[in-house]
């Protein structure tokens, strides 16, 4: 005789369901053949979650779905039960009015109370209800697998942007040269976001390095191990969107090649702002400065919404306490830190907080959105008193394109404002310096009822003539490790830039910046190794020239220059010198046949200086040089400029 089916109640919560248990169990065989009673206040707050447009009320209602499914197919009986709570007792939800007319349900028609509320389910035995206490999932990372969405990354890929009826793009390449990129030519559909969001939020919920951080009408965003994830739908946006962001480098702050001056800087507790525009890597500057700190032996926390910056485990990452950033600094001045990493810092009320710990005594680096340097200290002015500013901010590091472009420092003084005279006008104003030269570069001051920024500019200075020396030493050293153009330009006693081509950079800096490390050494200064704005340009088409190529500013020289070319006199242009080009940033010396060989530049016989040709026959000098000065005065007063081939 065959054994017959066991009927049996089972009465679930919103936990369970949205977690979808129940179903789970059904396929198993543990829960066939059960009665299944649904509250109707489990129903009444996932409809209330979905209409708020959260994931989790729309999970929830798919779970109900497929519990429908397996009752057709005879698995189980399925029935609804109970009384739908009024708007007050949704409102009231979370204190749990909502999860006292479930429990009076399951009280009601008797049967097997599941849950995996653990307060929940204490109240419903207090109550004398039979309860089945199911833990939240919590899997072993080993048994994660893949998700879908990681499928559309690359090893270089920033970013992944789905969207309904759109082709999947995403943002690639190395972080100074990033492009928006289409990756699949069939469009994302409706179902696959649907798919892919069900899984990302499962995953968030199971996985127990992974969390929902933020879920309200529309949006949802989650962390996912290293993964930003912002799920949005209507009404919040105008279709279903996922957009998934990770960091594509972890970077050490010895990357950077900072001077050992600036670490001294940021290692004693300042309030440092790092700025940036969006996707220059100033958050992984941050957190490449966080585990500096923290190895340095540090107390470092940070400070974050959602929590994304990648650093060690033993620097602890604290979101909104109770939603509200004002509660957490609160609990960080019990904590008390040695510095705090604020990502991010925009908001009026996050500059207050910024300038509340950092008064309090606490070091503070804060991120901020910002297209220049000094435009994240104007974000300052008029949240925080003027006069206290440069005890909140002390230093501002800004980074472009990955690298530390600018530093800029900050100090109070009392004296009379750039550009003012009388004596009188002497007021208390805010010096914001170039870190590395020690210019001033801005003051900040009161003008009346008004609140002055004042670019002070650059000062036509006497360049010392050591440094021109140091130039040319510089070059030469240079000079051994990479084989086209090098400029350089020594800014200070102790620092120069200089650039060369990109494919040349990992030649002069070395692994791990071994070979630019030996060079400062030995020449004892700092150099910051840059790659030129723009590839040399090429000579005007037709344009001919001959080893030992002679040119000046006059028509008697333009007819030497024709008699040496073979060009009649009439064809030389007389607007543009046709071995001379000026351009907004350099002075260009055009010789194509001797591309790629080295050159001494001669002005009436006499040395001005040493250069390699580039592959297209250019010899760059920065147009604000002196060695330009010199050329473009000899072409004027119509002395010979030579290019002698070495």
């Amino acid at each position: 005789m065959a054994e017959e089916t066991r009927i049996f109640r089972i009465v679930p919560d919103t936990s369970v369901i949205i977690d979808g248990r129940i179903s789970a169990r059904v396929r198993s065989g543990e829960y066939r053949g059960a009665e299944i009673i649904i509250p109707e206040a489990v129903v009444s707050e996932l409809e209330a979650q979905a209409n708020k447009g959260r994931e989790i009320g729309y999970k929830g209602l798919d779970e109900l779905s497929e519990l429908r499914r397996l009752a057709e197919i005879g698995d189980i009986t399925l029935k609804f039960s109970g009384v739908r709570p009024t708007l007050e007792e949704i409102k009231l939800s979370k204190e749990g009015r909502v999860d006292a007319l479930i429990r009076s349900t399951a009280l009601e028609v008797g049967g097997l109370f599941v849950s995996e509320d653990r307060v929940q389910s204490l109240i419903a035995e207090a109550r004398g209800i039979d309860v089945d206490y199911v833990p939240p999932k919590v899997l072993d990372p080993s048994e994660l697998g893949p998700l879908r969405v990681e499928h559309f990354f690359t090893e270089d890929t920033m970013s992944v942007h789905l969207k309904n009826g759109v082709s999947p793009m995403a943002k690639k390449g190395p972080i100074e040269s990033v492009l928006y990129v289409r990756i699949r030519d069939e469009p994302v559909s409706m179902p696959e976001l649907q798919s892919i969001s069900k899984e990302l939020i499962e995953r968030a919920r199971v996985d127990p390095e992974s969390f929902i951080e933020m879920s309200s009408a529309g949006a949802t965003v989650l962390q996912i191990r290293n993964m930003r994830i912002a799920i949005t739908h209507p009404p919040f946006s105008d279709d279903m969107e996922i957009t998934v962001v990770r960091p594509t480098v972890i970077v050490d702050l010895e990357q950077y090649r900072l001077s050992d001056k600036l670490k001294e800087r940021i290692e004693s507790q300042r309030g440092i702002l790092i700025a940036g525009p969006p996707g220059a890597g100033k958050s992984t500057f941050a957190a490449g400065v966080a585990r500096y700190l923290n190895d340095y032996g540090q107390v470092v926390k940070t400070m974050e919404s959602p929590r994304d910056l990648q650093v060690p485990p033993e620097i602890t990452q604290y979101s909104p306490l109770n939603g509200r950033m004002e509660d957490t600094a609160d609990l960080l001045l019990l904590v008390r830190p040695d510095y705090t990493v604020y990502d991010e810092v925009r908001k009026t009320s996050d500059f207050l907080i910024f300038a509340d710990m950092r008064l309090a005594g606490v070091g503070m680096i804060g991120v901020v959105h910002a297209t220049r340097a000094v435009d994240a200290i104007q974000r300052l002015i008029g949240r925080v008193e003027l006069g206290v500013i440069p005890q909140v901010v002390d230093t501002v590091i800004f980074i472009d394109k990955g690298e530390v472009a600018k530093v800029l420092v900050l100090a109070f003084t009392v004296k009379v404002p750039h550009g003012m005279i009388e004596q009188d006008l002497a007021r208390p104003v805010i010096t914001i310096e170039d870190f590395e030269t020690g210019k001033v570069d801005y003051e900040i001051y009161t003008y009346g009822e008004q609140v002055v920024v004042m670019p002070i500019g650059t000062r036509a200075e006497e360049r010392k003539p050591a440094w021109k020396l140091a130039e040319e030493e510089i070059r030469n050293v240079i000079k051994k490790y990479a084989n086209g153009p090098v400029e350089v330009e020594v800014t200070s006693d102790s620092s120069a830039i200089v650039k060369v081509r990109d494919t040349e950079m990992r030649k002069v800096i070395g692994k791990g910046g071994n070979v630019i490390n030996r060079i400062e050494k030995m020449l004892g200064i700092h150099i910051d190794v840059r790659e030129f704005e723009s590839e040399p340009s090429r000579p005007a088409k037709g344009t001919k020239y001959a080893e030992g190529t002679k040119c000046a500013g006059t028509s008697e020289a333009y007819a030497k220059t024709a008699e040496m070319t073979g060009f009649p006199e009439a064809d030389l242009p007389v607007s543009a010198h046709p071995l001379l080009e000026k351009t907004k940033k350099h002075l260009i010396l055009s010789v194509p046949e001797l591309a790629g060989g080295d050159v001494e530049v001669y002005i009436e016989d006499e040395y001005l200086f040493s250069a390699t040709v580039g592959r297209h026959g250019d010899v760059k000098i920065r147009i604000n040089s002196d060695l330009a000065q010199e050329v473009m005065d000899a072409m004027d007063s119509g002395e010979l400029i030579e290019i002698r081939k070495i």
